[in-house]
């Protein structure tokens, strides 16, 4: 009975994947077997076998047909409007009408290849989208109490902890609470070295834990992983036609008319017009029905413009939208926010400074002893720098915090205070003054550190450039554009930073407001404007600006508003971002430019009867190929 059952799930396993393998190549399937039954027929007719001929070329036309034929219908049915594909049918019917049976069934064959590539197009980026699905686990190991048992990942809960041993898909995006180990990202972030993780490092759902065994803290729900945005957001992107391709289809309703009415006329007047037979006249008809067919001129956006999603989705770049894609052609100017985009958004200590014949070890160790049960970010930052340096940090007696100020304890019995220039009220040494100064001109934040009636200390702290930030700049540049910086930072903070990142204009103590008021004074001064960001003040003027890019860890408001999603905050996917949609722009015009000459070249051939119908068919479906294949080539795109 279990053999029996066993068999069964192969059985069904097997039935599924040859569904699934028919679904994916059924129209190329259907072209390939129309070609050998044109070759089979044509061999027949040399042979003289002119009825068996006949009938593997209708048995092509309906194999190779069929699909197309199908959705014309369809079409026609649905929107009460002609469309490229019902003129594809009536070409080949009107050529076996006249006796034309072998070039109708070409003309079959070479508009199901071309139709079969155009679908592979839009398959292949879907199945970058299913592979992402696929590395979605279903199953995680909860630990808890010390027992290990697996449960569905969507029960999962904020706070739970996961085991993950190596070779594991990760199932959460969550924080390493315990183990080391090196994960591979590539399928999120595109990054192509493994990654080492820590306690306290970040981990998302889909990625690949390499080495060692880890303990996971639950952080998202398994429906607002970065993963699932990624789904979504690519899902989206595909099912949505830019302006051009909305164009072109809106155009081809009222063309594909027009060349009916033009064949019908060819047909009728020209045997008084030209002196044609009645057959000439019905077989340069039936030519210009074929050569006349804008069916390389519909394909030339959409497989460019899917492949380019496909490829940005495959390295870490999200757009929502084919029409972003668009809207990033000829951009001239980029504005990036500061803090959390162009640099990392959490303050690192710089500097420590000690007076009074304190070193400073100590001054950082006391300030980490104060501080080391306060939230903010600065409290956090000196604590961190102490714990990376190995110094015992001591309980501080009587802790009293002073909101926006600092905070005061004991150690060993002496009064400490850590905190503002005016939390403090020892007197300055004079290279004290010198260094607070020296620090506000570098936009430096500065925490002052006081025991009992001494100044003994300064620490300096800074939001740090992102390491690829100063890159990505010249890279830019490079390409022409104009960066820009907005903070809401003091000048001097801006200022310092503006040199760092090597950008060519910054604007500092910007509020909401002033952003979208700058970003709006460069999109009439320059045109189309980027803006980067990742925070909730920055969402305005991500709303405003020509495309709006948000970070991946941003906040989700950003993340809803921005046009375009850079997963996990990678800044050096900007310049590829701007050359992808410049080569779409590019692969398109090429595309629309060829099918458009092609087409007139045919037309034009046809009517100094200088073309036959067998290269009328092979130039037209030819050029159709052509122009997908050339899309296509986005695929590759490095």
């Amino acid at each position: 009975m279990e053999l029996s059952t066993a068999k069964t799930v192969q059985f069904h396993k097997r039935t599924g994947s040859r569904k699934e393998f028919l679904k994916q190549n059924g129209e190329l399937l259907a072209a390939i077997l129309s070609g050998v039954l044109i070759v089979t027929g044509w061999m027949l007719s040399v042979g003289d076998w002119p009825l068996a001929s006949v009938a593997c070329y209708l048995t092509a036309f309906v194999i190779g047909g069929y699909a197309k034929g199908k959705e014309g219908i369809e079409e026609l049915i649905r929107d009460k409007q002609l469309n490229v594909e019902m003129l594809m049918i009536l070409a080949a019917i009107g050529s076996a009408v006249i006796g034309y049976w072998a070039e109708g069934a070409m003309l079959i064959f070479i508009f199901a290849l071309s139709g079969a590539l155009e679908t592979y197009a839009m398959n292949r980026s879907r199945r970058d989208i299913s592979s992402l699905m696929a590395r979605q686990p279903d199953e995680a190991r909860l630990y808890e109490n010390g027992v290990e048992r697996k449960v569905p990942v969507k029960t999962l809960r904020k706070g739970q902890v996961v085991v993950v041993k190596p070779g594991d898909l990760i199932p959460v995006d969550g924080t390493v609470v315990e183990g080391v180990t090196s994960v591979d990202q590539s399928a999120i972030t595109g990054e192509s070295l493994p990654v080492e993780k820590k306690a306290g490092d970040d981990v998302l759902a889909g990625t690949v834990n390499v080495q060692g065994g880890i303990l996971v803290r639950v952080d998202k729900l398994s429906d607002e992983t970065l993963f699932q945005k990624m789904v979504q957001l690519v899902q989206k992107a595909q099912s949505e036609k830019p302006p051009q391709q909305h164009f072109i289809e809106k155009f081809e309703r009222r063309y594909v008319v027009a060349v009916l009415v033009s064949v019908a006329c060819v047909m009728l007047f020209t045997p008084f017009l030209l002196n044609w037979s009645w057959n000439e006249a019905a077989y340069r008809g039936m030519v210009l029905l074929v050569v006349a067919s804008p069916c390389a001129l519909v394909a030339s956006v959409m497989p460019a413009l899917l492949s380019a999603i496909s490829n940005g989705a495959r390295r870490g770049v999200l757009f929502k939208s084919g029409n972003h894609v668009q809207n990033l052609q000829g951009v001239r100017v980029i504005a990036f926010d500061k803090t959390g985009t162009l640099t990392k958004g959490v303050p690192e200590v710089r500097d420590i400074v000690a007076f009074h014949g304190y070193d400073e070890k100590e001054v950082l160790q006391a300030a980490a002893s104060i501080e080391q049960l306060s939230t903010h970010p600065l409290a956090e930052a000196i604590v961190k720098r102490a714990r990376e340096k190995d110094l015992p940090l001591s309980r501080p007696e009587g802790m009293e915090s002073v909101t926006g100020f600092g905070i005061t304890g004991k150690l060993n019995g002496a009064l400490w205070k850590v905190g503002k220039e005016q939390f403090v009220d020892a007197p300055f040494v004079e290279r004290a003054k010198e260094r607070v100064n020296e620090f506000a001109r570098q936009g430096k934040t500065v925490v002052f550190v006081q025991r009992e009636r001494e100044l003994v200390g300064l620490i300096s702290l800074e939001d740090v450039m992102r390491p690829a930030a100063k890159q990505v700049i010249e890279e830019l540049k490079r390409q022409g554009i104009y960066t820009v910086m907005l903070t809401g930072d003091s000048e001097e903070t801006g200022r310092s930073l503006a040199a760092q990142a090597g950008v060519d204009a910054y604007y500092a103590n910007c509020l909401p407001d002033e952003k979208v008021k700058r970003i709006q004074k460069l999109q009439e001064r320059y045109g189309k404007v980027v803006m980067v960001g990742d925070g909730v003040n920055d969402a305005p003027a991500l709303a405003t600006a020509s495309v709006g890019v948000g970070m991946g860890e941003g906040t989700d408001v950003a993340l809803e508003t921005a046009d375009v999603v850079l997963v996990k905050n990678e800044l050096k996917r900007i310049p590829y971002t701007v050359r992808l949609a410049k080569r779409v722009d590019r692969v398109t015009k090429q595309n629309i430019a060829f099918s458009t000459a092609v087409i007139i070249a045919l037309i034009t051939a046809n009517f100094f009867q200088s073309i036959t119908l067998p290269l009328g068919v092979i130039g037209h479906e030819g050029s159709t190929i052509l122009v997908i294949l050339n899309g296509l080539r986005l695929l590759a795109a490095k």
